[in-house]
């Protein structure tokens, strides 16, 4: 191996060195997140089964959003974002359904009361 004569060579192919180096490790350590783009997808897909258009429709439409833009981003290969984003939209689907989910259970416990209230009427009236 011959040496390097230049002095100033020797660091600036270290340095280019050092950057590859880093540039494929920063590559490489963002895998495409798949995973959680799907996750994030039946989360939707159960805040509008459960009503979320309906009764959370803020949350849901944040969700939707969230999901294009996660969508956009893995397209874009830009995996931390697309994973952010997919996972922000997961949290806001689940606010929907979970909302969706209390407001149906408020409404049945109302229906419930109104039809005890009139059972009671009746009965009071066949009492008397």
């Amino acid at each position: 191996m011959t040496p390097i004569k230049n002095p100033g060579t020797a660091v600036a192919l270290a340095s280019l060195a050092m950057a590859m180096a880093t540039l494929i490790a920063g590559c490489a350590s963002v895998a495409p997140p798949t995973e959680q783009l799907a996750v994030s997808k039946a989360a939707l897909n159960s805040a509008t089964s459960a009503g979320g258009n309906e009764y959370a429709p803020i949350s849901l439409r944040s969700a939707v959003l969230k999901m294009d833009a996660a969508e956009r981003a893995m397209t874009q290969q830009e995996y931390l974002q697309a994973r952010q984003l997919a996972e922000q939209a997961q949290v806001d689907a689940q606010l929907a359904a979970a909302t969706a989910r209390a407001a149906k259970a408020q409404k049945a416990a109302s229906e419930l009361q109104e039809s005890n209230r009139v059972l009671r009427e009746e009965i009071d009236r066949k009492a008397q």
